[in-house]
């Protein structure tokens, strides 16, 4: 079993094997933010902090027959305690947040991480309820405020897809567009489907245009830098020479949504065709703007 989901079932056991929904992602999200390295990171939700990794999990551990679940809660089925497997640090932690916040209600527990962390308050559909007058300025502070028309390119590898989203949303991005050639991924979140629907989630758009991507069989054995180069090199003088119209329509989608991000999987811009894709769109006549690699 993954350390995370030791985690996960150690914090709802000091929680007595029962926990609501709503009151184990807050409680969580408070671990986490209390250690350096979590097992888990959080977005801004439609309810506040809330981590798609950490339901997948829960999803995982329920199917499993770990975890018991109804509509609002989860309960822990086997007789296991996964809490006396956690590294010291980490069980001292959790039994710490347990006993500063175990007692909290769920209103309690959303009021406190919305006070503390607004950040996580920005997508609330309840947040004006939650912090009234003045309060709810601490959440408004926190909103990405940036307008300025700006191409971003964008990678996940080395990131749970939580802090690839929250990059996206500091960063006021509004259409995430897809420049892989096949949109599909063994890590979690990053196909297509999944993604197009977290990144709507967070009112982002989402658009695949895989005329600009890279055929998979042209990926093999880059080991050096100098491999990176003879790739893109030929991605140069075949693809880009190819996709104009799809370049074209990248530019129109700036100017409409001011604020757009291409993504592939590089973390390092030197080694992702997005890099030789985006400098293309910005050698067009039409195009004043910035280019930032997230």
């Amino acid at each position: 079993m993954f350390y995370r989901r030791k985690i996960i079932l150690g914090l709802i056991e000091l929680l007595g094997g029962e926990v609501e929904k709503l009151r184990f992602q807050k409680l969580l999200f408070l671990y986490a933010m209390k250690k350096q390295n979590p097992e888990y990171d959080f977005i801004p939700y439609k309810f506040g902090c809330y981590s798609y990794s950490a339901k997948a999990d829960m999803n995982t551990r329920a199917k499993k027959g770990f975890l018991s679940e109804t509509e609002n809660k989860y309960g822990k089925s086997d007789l296991v305690s996964y809490f006396q497997k956690l590294k010291p640090a980490d069980a001292k932690l959790l039994q710490e947040i347990v006993s500063d916040y175990g007692q909290m209600g769920s209103n309690a527990l959303i009021k406190h991480t919305y006070l503390n962390f607004p950040f996580y308050a920005i997508r609330s559909t309840i947040a004006k309820d939650v912090l009234p007058g003045k309060l709810y300025d601490r959440v408004e502070n926190a909103m990405p405020k940036d307008e300025e028309t700006t191409l971003f390119t964008i990678g996940y590898e080395g990131i749970s897809l939580e802090m690839y989203l929250q990059k996206l949303v500091k960063n006021n991005v509004k259409l995430l567009v897809d420049v892989r050639k096949n949109p599909l991924s063994m890590k979690f979140g990053f196909s297509k489907t999944l993604l197009k629907r977290y990144c709507n989630s967070l009112e982002i758009e989402y658009l695949h245009i895989p005329e600009v991507g890279i055929n998979s069989d042209k990926r093999q054995e880059l080991e050096t830098q100098a491999d990176y180069d003879r790739l893109f090199a030929d991605y140069r003088n075949t693809t880009l020479m190819e996709s104009i119209s799809s370049q074209i329509q990248i530019l129109e989608l700036l100017k409409d949504y001011k604020r757009i991000a291409l993504t592939c999987f590089e973390a390092e811009p030197c080694q992702c065709h997005r890099s030789h894709l985006s400098e293309a769109i910005a050698k067009s006549p039409d195009f004043n703007y910035s280019v930032k690699h997230l």
